[in-house]
């Protein structure tokens, strides 16, 4: 999303997942569209919500103003893959406490910017790792994206081994 916003001359925000997080976020800086990971697609100009019809809309929309298949437009986007994985720790693991060391690590790494909206998010200028504590279980969640599955697969397990390494 920040590297299509930016190109068409938009500004990118970020805000903590979550439906209402996003929405608030997206009032505050009057974003003309917004959305999750997970594909949600939030539209203002219908309503702050979710909404699967709206996504579908816009897209069939720009298919027939640009007289497009597809396919065609999919090659107009840049090609990411995304990577999902996780770390097990035990109920008394502080998990705050290694997502802060892991934001200390990399906050002043040249070519890299670090957000601690939710967890710790690090932005690499061709790929982003997102360290995420679960609510539920005693896991720390590991999403990672890049040009391709394998490396985006390999950002998340190098992080994964930087979390076990401040463990020890």
């Amino acid at each position: 999303m920040r590297d299509v916003t930016e190109r068409h001359g938009g500004t990118y925000y970020a805000s903590a997942v979550g439906e209402v997080n996003v929405t608030t976020k997206m009032k505050e800086v009057g974003a003309v569209i917004g959305g999750e990971g997970n594909g949600g697609v939030i539209y203002p100009e219908s309503h702050y919500g979710r909404d699967a019809l709206v996504g579908i809309g816009l897209f069939l929309s720009s298919l027939a103003r640009k007289g497009m298949k597809a396919s065609e437009l999919r090659k107009t986007f840049p090609q990411y893959s995304m990577a999902k994985n996780r770390i097990d720790l035990t109920p008394d693991t502080d998990v705050d406490a290694i997502l802060m060391k892991v934001k200390e690590q990399y906050e002043h790494v040249d070519n890299v910017q670090v957000n601690d909206i939710d967890g710790v998010k690090i932005d690499f200028p061709d790929a982003w790792v997102h360290l995420r504590k679960s609510n539920t279980e005693p896991i720390i969640r590991v999403y990672s994206e890049a040009a391709t599955a394998e490396m985006a697969d390999k950002l998340g397990r190098q992080m994964m081994q930087v979390v076990y390494g401040l463990q020890r």
